[in-house]
């Protein structure tokens, strides 16, 4: 695989992109045939599995040039598709597919999710050194004023941004239900959804941008407020408002994350309902309160909960626009920054404590949608 790549690496960028989408191609049509065509019964699957035990040791051979491992693989081959044709005529082929379908997700848990975190816990014991050192990497954390601002920072960001961003968007969807234009609207506001955390971190930072009075100003913000009379503000540098200024672009993103999930749920609101609230004799307002909003909190705590996850590993804006200065790290950038100086047992702590901060909420979530099954 290493020579693979290296060997694609080496050509050039146009001859890369077609070599690269055959390769993937072929992955997929392995995968296609292990789990679809493999597990069929009959004589004309049978010689297709005949044909792969035949081709895939002779391409092990060429590839790898080793008699013995074109052996190996052609007996493994040869064992799995008998024991495949014996359970397929038993009509037990379900069971390999469902194997087939589970077994890549199961891979990728263990290797992507369970290791690393089992992994990064053992680590938040241990020095820079390698030397166990016990809690001590968390009573760091846990004691320096630098850490302890961190952590307000993003306990911060975890309770303005899911309020503001859930807030302005079940306004905007509660606004614009109905409308001649409602499509049109609803793109306007989603599409900061579909730009990066960097690209949106970037458009920002040019709009906060500084520059001494006797300049010309290129950030849109300071030029209004030199067209108003005033002086430019180092908006980004003015700590603690620097933080609510980075604060502003998860919610200019999130926002239209959060209209357009209360948007469908307010579609979902029974018309009887709201219509017998208006023979009642209630007003706009407490038809909102009393008929919308019981029927959409479902989606108003996956909408909060989900923006909550999102505000608590915030990074790339901070990255981005700061790097950290100015008291405006949160968690997850100094994990960044501990690990890029080398300090891993204090990265490893500080993600331990990003994972304690994150489960409840996935919890209280999953929780939620269970409750909801078992009303329906």
């Amino acid at each position: 695989m290493s020579d693979f790549l290296t060997w694609v690496g080496g050509l050039p960028p146009l001859a890369q992109i077609p070599i690269v989408v055959i390769a993937f191609g072929i992955v997929v049509a392995l995968i296609l045939f292990f789990v679809e065509i493999a597990p069929r019964t009959g004589r004309r699957y049978t010689i297709i599995r005949l044909a792969v035990c035949v081709i895939a040791p002779f391409l092990a051979f060429v590839l790898i040039g080793s008699v013995w491992w074109a052996a190996l693989i052609a007996a493994a081959f040869g064992l799995l598709f008998f024991w495949l044709d014996r359970r397929s005529s038993q009509g037990a082929g379900y069971l390999f597919q469902l194997f087939g379908f589970l077994a890549p997700a199961i891979i990728l848990l263990l290797v992507g999710l369970i290791y690393p975190t089992v992994k990064t816990f053992i680590d938040s014991f241990f020095s820079s050194r390698g030397n166990f050192v016990g809690i001590d990497n968390f009573a760091w954390v846990l004691t320096s004023p630098q850490n302890l601002r961190v952590i307000l920072n993003t306990i911060i960001w975890v309770l303005v941004v899911p309020t503001l961003s859930t807030v302005f968007g079940l306004a905007y969807a509660v606004f614009i239900d109905k409308s001649r234009g409602e499509k049109f609207f609803k793109i306007l506001v989603f599409m900061p959804m579909a730009i990066s955390f960097v690209g949106a971190s970037i458009i920002w930072r040019f709009v906060y941008t500084y520059r001494p009075d006797d300049q010309n100003q290129i950030g849109l913000l300071n030029q209004v407020v030199v067209w108003l009379g005033g002086q430019p503000v180092q908006w980004l540098q003015e700590s603690p408002w620097n933080t609510f200024f980075l604060i502003v672009v998860l919610i200019w993103i999130q926002t239209g994350f959060a209209m357009v999930v209360l948007s469908a749920a307010i579609k979902g609101v029974p018309t009887e309902q709201l219509e017998a609230a208006e023979l009642d004799g209630t007003n706009a307002w407490q038809r909102f309160i009393n008929v919308t909003v019981p029927g959409i909190r479902s989606s108003l705590i996956v909408v909060i909960t989900t923006i909550s996850i999102a505000s608590l590993k915030v990074f790339d804006i901070v990255r981005t626009m700061t790097a950290g200065a100015n008291d405006t790290s949160v968690l997850a950038n100094e994990m960044y920054t501990q690990f890029k100086n080398f300090e891993y047992g204090r990265s490893a702590a500080f993600a331990v404590i990003l994972f304690i901060l994150v489960m409840p909420i996935v919890i209280y979530n999953a929780r939620q949608i269970k409750k909801q099954r078992e009303i329906r």
